[in-house]
């Protein structure tokens, strides 16, 4: 195993959702997404796949979502975090992972996991008790199809043909266990944004699932660890909570209803249970440089969710990640092929 530290890689995560019904429009915002972080240097762009509507919006389709980015766009890499694997024909949906790959030039990443919809997996006639069997049987069967084998019948392998994908695999996972399995497998690490049923901060929680990931990991080649994190940058927090506090607080209380979180959270202990980084990017660079996993992270995901800001305050804060809080945690973003030949 080489010992050079995978490069740091930026990214945002997506749940597709506006502030009304008007969806063709939420999902027009979410594409325009892509391409701003694509133009900003963003090394991956990930969406996440919810069955169940979510206020303003939600997907359902992420490999049509992200066929169509993949025209949009030239650079950035397009991921799901997650697919909900046990509600998917595995071979189908190789396919479909193939065919995006192969149109976007390579750029796929296929997180997976396994949901909680209880209403999800009784649309699907999946029974919910079973997700993590229904995870791990699928997973085998999506990495046996992009792996170019023969799947479903003898002599039968997916088209078109797949790329490598062994590195190119991720696993959300909410404890330590699941952290172990997924290093077990050769899957990279998938950590949320927050960490449900604790009262200690996310990192503190976290950080020992990521250390046991690293202690079972014996593949060859250097492991990954995506972290996602509740990231938005204004001009100064009053700005930030202006834009956000409402929506992540009354998520907060829905959260509590199904006991996620305790009930009756104020704002500021909402904001504290997703673990949230707001306000003027050198607070945000000041608030990370205190978090516990991020130093173990090869991939930090910024995502916005669960607020709904609006589209310019959501492009704005992009580009504020981009040009002021990732720069000053070390990242950079990738040399284009233009730079590369102009020796730059």
């Amino acid at each position: 195993m080489t010992t050079e530290r995978p490069r740091f890689r930026l990214g945002f995560l997506t749940h597709v959702q506006g502030r009304d019904d008007d969806i063709a429009r939420t999902y027009r915002n979410a594409q325009e997404l892509f391409v701003v972080a694509d133009e900003l240097g963003f090394d991956v762009g990930w969406v996440a796949q919810h069955h169940v509507p979510l206020g303003g919006g939600g997907l359902s389709s992420p490999w049509t979502f992200l066929a169509h980015a993949a025209a949009r766009t030239t650079r950035i890499r397009l991921g799901t975090a997650i697919t909900v694997l046990p509600l998917e024909d595995p071979v189908r949906l190789a396919e479909d992972i193939a065919t995006v790959d192969t149109l976007s030039g390579g750029r796929v990443e296929l997180g997976v996991g396994s949901g909680s919809s209880e209403v999800e997996y009784a649309a699907f006639g999946k029974d919910v008790a079973r997700k993590r069997e229904l995870t791990s049987e699928n997973l085998d069967i999506v990495r046996q199809a992009l792996g170019r084998r023969e799947v479903g019948t003898p002599g039968f392998r997916i088209q078109p043909r797949p790329g490598e994908f062994n590195d190119r695999v991720w696993q959300g996972v909410f404890s330590e266990q699941g952290a172990e399995y997924a290093a077990q497998g050769g899957a990279n690490l998938l950590l949320n944004r927050a960490a449900y049923g604790f009262d200690a901060p996310t990192d503190e929680v976290q950080r020992p699932w990521a250390d046991a990931y690293l202690a079972a990991w014996d593949q060859p080649r250097r492991p990954r660890i995506g972290l996602s994190r509740f990231v938005f940058p204004a001009k100064d927090r009053r700005t930030a909570l202006q834009a956000i506090g409402d929506d992540v607080h009354r998520a907060a209380l829905r959260m509590a209803e199904h006991g996620a979180f305790p009930k009756g959270l104020d704002q500021d202990e909402a904001l504290r249970r997703f673990h949230s980084f707001y306000g003027h990017p050198e607070e945000i660079v000041a608030a990370l440089g205190q978090e516990k996993v991020l130093p173990v992270a090869t991939d930090l995901i910024t995502q916005f969710n669960p607020a709904v800001p609006d589209h310019d305050a959501a492009v704005r804060a992009l580009e504020l990640i981009a040009t002021e809080v990732a720069p000053a945690l070390g990242w950079k973003p990738a040399p284009t092929a233009a730079t590369v030949s102009a020796g730059v």
